[in-house]
Formats: C-alpha cells, sequence, structure tokens
C-alpha cells in the first residue's frame, strides 16, 4: 500500500489556530506529523462538515475556504490555506463511486484547512474532499471506504477529520468512564489484528456498544472513521491519544 490513510480528531472550530489552551496536545501532535509521514503527491479529506444524498467531490481547481462555524473572533474568518485542488483525482474518485456527483464551487471546509494548516503549512499539496452521505449509515459509508481502494498504490494522503469524541453538550467538562470506556472498543477495534469482517462487524455496529450515543448523539464526526478503516482493510497505529476540549481523544494512522 503506497498511500497513507490518517483520522484525526480535529478539534473545535478554528480554535487549535486561535492558541486555545485545551487543544495544546492535538496542536503539537498535528506540527510534528508530518516528520513521520512521506510526503503526498495529493491529499483526500473526508470531512465531517459535508453531507450530501449523494458522495459528491469537491472538483475546483481553487477552492476558497468555508467558514463553516460562528461565534468567533475576528481573526478566525481571516485564517487562508489557499491549497490548489486536486481536479483530475476527484474526476478519478468520481469515476469510482456510484452515482457520484462533482461539486466545482465549494470551498475547503474547516474539518479539512484547520488540520492541514497545523500538518502542512505551506498548503501547496493539491487537495479535494469527498462528502460524508447524509444518510448516516455506518455500512454505507464503510462502503464508501471500500470503492476507494483501488486509489491505495497511489502517493495519496487519505484524512478521515472527524471527532472520536463528539457530544456538543459535554465538552469543557472533566472526562470520564463512560467516554473511556468508547474510546477503548475504539482503540481495540481498529489496533487488534482482526479479520476484516471482524473489524467490519465491530465497527458498523458501533451503537450497540456501551456509551456510544453518549460519546457520538449524532454519528457524522465518527464516520471518516469507517471509511478510513474500510480503505485500510488492516489494523491501525494509534498516533493519538489524549485530551481535546478535556475530552479523550484519538488519532490513527495506517501505512
Amino acid at each position: 500500500m503506497k498511500a497513507q490513510i490518517l483520522y484525526i480528531s480535529h478539534g473545535g472550530g478554528p480554535l487549535p489556530l486561535l492558541g486555545d489552551e485545551h487543544h495544546r496536545h492535538m496542536v503539537a501532535f498535528l506540527k510534528t506529523l508530518s516528520t513521520s509521514l512521506v510526503r503526498p503527491d495529493a491529499i483526500v479529506v473526508v470531512s465531517a462538515h459535508w453531507e450530501c444524498a449523494k458522495p459528491t467531490v469537491l472538483s475546483s481547481a481553487k477552492p476558497g475556504l468555508l467558514y463553516d462555524y460562528y461565534g468567533f473572533p475576528k481573526q478566525a474568518y481571516q485564517i487562508q490555506y489557499p491549497a490548489p485542488g486536486a481536479t483530475n483525482l476527484a474526476h478519478e474518485i468520481a469515476s469510482l463511486l456510484d452515482g457520484a456527483l462533482l461539486d466545482e464551487k465549494r470551498g475547503f471546509d474547516h474539518g479539512m484547512f484547520i488540520p492541514l494548516s497545523l500538518i502542512y503549512p505551506d498548503a501547496s499539496i493539491p487537495t479535494t474532499q469527498l462528502s460524508l452521505l447524509s444518510s448516516l449509515s455506518s455500512l454505507e459509508h464503510w462502503k464508501l471506504g471500500e470503492a476507494l481502494r483501488p486509489l491505495l498504490d497511489q502517493n495519496i494522503l487519505f484524512i478521515g477529520s472527524g471527532f472520536s469524541f463528539h457530544n456538543m453538550r459535554l465538552f469543557f467538562q472533566r472526562d470520564d468512564e463512560q467516554n473511556h470506556a468508547f474510546q477503548e472498543f475504539l482503540i481495540d477495534a481498529c489496533t487488534t489484528d482482526l479479520p476484516v469482517a471482524q473489524r467490519k462487524e465491530r465497527l458498523v455496529g458501533w451503537e450497540q456498544v456501551p456509551y456510544a450515543r453518549y460519546c457520538h448523539p449524532r454519528e457524522e464526526h465518527l464516520l471518516p472513521l469507517h471509511v478510513c478503516c474500510a480503505l485500510a482493510q488492516k489494523k491501525a497505529e494509534l498516533v493519538f491519544d489524549d485530551e481535546i476540549l478535556m475530552r479523550r481523544s484519538l488519532g490513527f494512522l495506517w501505512r
């Protein structure tokens, strides 16, 4: 496998770039991450912040930015990340996905430009985004990852940009055993040497795990992990396990 696959917990809106103390561990991790990666020729981001009825791929040659957050200081709306689009790759991705659409007008959302500003601040690597499906079906997102497997022989960095804990009401509260138990489930499901079918069964059935809905009342920040796991179809390396917004959160890497 030439491609690299990364699932990250991307933090709260623009706060990682605004010096927020509760993101210091995440920021330190992302700032040094590129030293352990092969520099990719292109990047594909599956962000928790884009949902469509059909799989949709960003195909603009020069995407702008979507400041898809509100209530932050002025500098949060002045962030720039002028990465070029990956137009040819976008068309290739769309050709692999049944019923896929191309979107030439949408810009990069903060699930892309916040973490990539830390990982590759030079903003020079061609990048595209792939939407989630508005069905929020874990099985459909697993199948989405499987469909992308023909791209694994290319020097692409796939990033699932989400958050392994995402209950908006419970951030900035002391972490607890409920979250700890669910994070341990994710570590076991992703990093244990399991047959593909068994890993799939565990992750597709994530809602049956204790405290699943406590950690993810809505699953859009978890589903990029399903895409990554199905794409890789092997065990991951746990590369981040620390607090973000006072909650234990994870990052995984496949290579």
